[in-house]
């Protein structure tokens, strides 16, 4: 067993490494990487896929000074371990520990923050031109871009501008045909054809796509050869202008199991680091997941009204708009990493007819904002949304809660926006919008399980903009929207019968006014509980409903503060936020006057 890494602290320790004794370094890495995530869990098929890139990057080029942009982030645990975190590793993902992805404020290494896919062309491009404005022109901007974000809008449009810069810019792609999930679309078979034809015959045809852009083509290169890797980037550091090198490297390499199955071991949660078997959970009866809940939901739906199609943006297994895909397949579209592109093809199928669901991560519809209200709110389109991983989403932190929905959608006119409260309300809610509302809708749903077991039932179509009294009581009303609502369910159970009246409100948009005249009448201490951004969400609705109807009531509005929530457990992460049952005891007992 070599022992290389335990005296890398910065990539200078690492220049002093000889070029034959890499791959053993290399090798360290992987297992470096396989113990810890094996116990701790975490992003892992695509880290262990840049190990000998990362190496050669640091190895050839003089970072920071030289700024190096990953994309997406879930490939730099290499890049992190090299660079003065391999201490700090085991904490990653963890509250108060190392982010899961490049960040700016935890290393001059992380040049650039990146939770989301596609930016590293643009951000790098960025810099490369203000060196140059700068006359700094030794200076290397490299943007490494991996796990399909090479097919979004954004990096093309990246793409267009850096090949007229006249900047130092070099793109690498690291083409391991897949994303979470394989990777789709014209561009994967063109790089398909590329690779073949470079195996074959070592030259690449001459309308080469990258070189049609002005960018000097390289490769392709084995992403798992040290030494050509480094070769290569040797001689690219020596070309000026937009270069283009083009890495082949396999997902999960290193580990049998995250090679044969690339899709579960992208982030497997705990597994044996010998075996590399995922440690199997209890056998005890677990409700289902949200996401499994609207896959076999929208499937059912679908075999009864053949104008139902399936869209997501490269998320059919996290989604679980798998089901769909594999029921369906002429169907249901998986349009890679284009959450634009998504939107706007529902609302294409909208003004024929059709009945377009089109499944999304809260905090990848932020992606296609102009596209909601340009494309589908401004026309009115009956597009679904189904805004998945809604709320804190834990480990993977600040770039990927989805708290800003309720707040970004509600100002949008003719949005229709729900939070269903459990796996029922939300299969009612799917039920509900393909019967047809006129309008388009949102249905926000978050992460993970709930706590409904039995939750196939039949049917039942749901009143739009009616919320409906869950508890009644006579003291404090506690106004809730969405899933938090089960939190407030068990803390109000450790009160007095009678005293707590509690409202699942449902819709956001339209509030149910009637409904809340009545609240008001009966009632002067009012809480609103939602796990959204507090400014602008559901909390401002019902102050501004106040407002507008001279109500002078004592409001407290319970939500996301206004700043960013890193990593931790949603649990240790609601805490922060004041969400945790003890701090919603606590409130409800200063309202009580207790």
């Amino acid at each position: 067993m070599s022992h290389f890494l335990k005296n890398i602290d910065d990539p200078s320790d690492l220049k002093r490494i000889s070029p034959k004794d890499l791959p053993a370094l290399a090798q360290e890495i992987r297992d470096f990487i396989i113990d810890i995530v094996s116990e701790k869990k975490g992003h892992l098929g695509s880290s262990l896929g840049v190990v000998e890139l990362t190496i050669a990057l640091h190895y050839v080029f003089n970072t920071p000074d030289d700024q190096l942009i990953w994309d997406v982030g879930h490939q730099a645990y290499p890049h992190k371990i090299l660079t003065g975190r391999r201490d700090r590793f085991h904490t990653n993902r963890q509250l108060n520990g190392i982010s899961g992805f490049p960040k700016r404020e935890e290393s001059i290494y992380d040049s650039f923050g990146v939770g989301h896919s596609s930016t590293s062309i643009s951000a790098a491009l960025g810099m490369a031109i203000a060196s140059r404005l700068k006359g700094n022109l030794e200076r290397h901007h490299i943007a490494v871009i991996g796990d399909a974000s090479i097919a979004a809008g954004m990096a093309f449009e990246g793409l267009n501008h850096a090949g007229v810069a006249r900047s130092n810019l070099l793109i690498i792609l690291n083409d391991n045909e897949m994303g979470i999930d394989p990777n789709v679309g014209a561009l994967k078979q063109y790089l398909t054809s590329v690779k073949k034809e470079g195996e074959d015959s070592k030259k690449i045809k001459q309308d080469n796509i990258f070189e049609v852009l002005n960018f000097t083509y390289f490769g392709p290169v084995d992403g798992h050869d040290i030494k050509a890797l480094i070769d290569q980037l040797e001689e690219l550091k020596k070309v000026s202008g937009p270069k283009f090198l083009h890495v082949i490297t396999k997902k999960g390499k290193g580990l049998r199991q995250a090679e044969l199955d690339q899709i579960t071991y992208h982030a497997p949660g705990k597994f044996d680091k010998i075996t590399g078997d995922i440690i199997k959970k209890s056998e005890k009866k677990e409700p289902p997941k949200f996401q499994d809940v609207f896959g076999l939901t929208l499937v059912e739906l679908a075999k009864q009204n053949k104008k139902i199609i399936g869209i997501t943006p490269a998320m059919p297994t996290g989604s679980s708009m798998k089901y769909m895909i594999a029921e369906f397949p002429e169907r249901a579209f998986d349009v890679g990493i284009a959450e634009q592109h998504a939107v706007t093809l529902a609302a294409g199928l909208a003004t024929q007819g059709m009945i377009p669901f089109c499944a999304i991560y809260s905090t990848f519809l932020q992606r296609a904002y102009d596209q909601v209200i340009h494309d589908v709110a401004l026309q009115d389109l009956p597009v679904i949304f189904c805004l998945d991983r809604a709320g804190l989403v834990g480990e993977d932190g600040a770039t990927h809660h989805g708290v800003f929905d309720l707040a970004f959608l509600r100002i949008v006119p003719n949005m229709i926006i729900c939070a269903p409260m459990d796996e029922v309300e939300l299969r009612n809610m799917m039920f509900t919008a393909q019967l047809g509302l006129g309008h388009p809708i949102a249905i926000r749903y978050p992460r993970g399980r709930g706590e409904m077991i039995n939750w196939e039932r039949p049917f039942q179509k749901v009143e739009t903009g009616k919320g409906v009294l869950l508890t009644p009581g006579d003291k404090v009303a506690v106004l809730s929207i969405g899933t938090i609502g089960l939190k407030i369910r068990s803390v109000i159970k450790e009160f007095k019968k009678g005293e707590i009246a509690h409202y699942n409100m449902r819709f956001l948009k339209p509030l149910d006014e009637e409904l809340l005249k009545n609240i008001f009448k009966k009632f002067k201490k009012i809480i609103t509980v939602e796990d959204g951004i507090i400014f602008g969400g559901f909390g401002s609705a019902v102050l501004e409903f106040a407002n507008n109807n001279n109500y002078r009531h004592q409001i407290e509005i319970l939500g996301i503060p206004d700043k960013f929530i890193e990593h931790g457990t949603v649990d240790e992460l609601h805490k922060i936020a004041g969400l945790d049952k003890e701090n919603l005891k606590r409130i409800i007992q200063k309202k009580l006057g207790k």
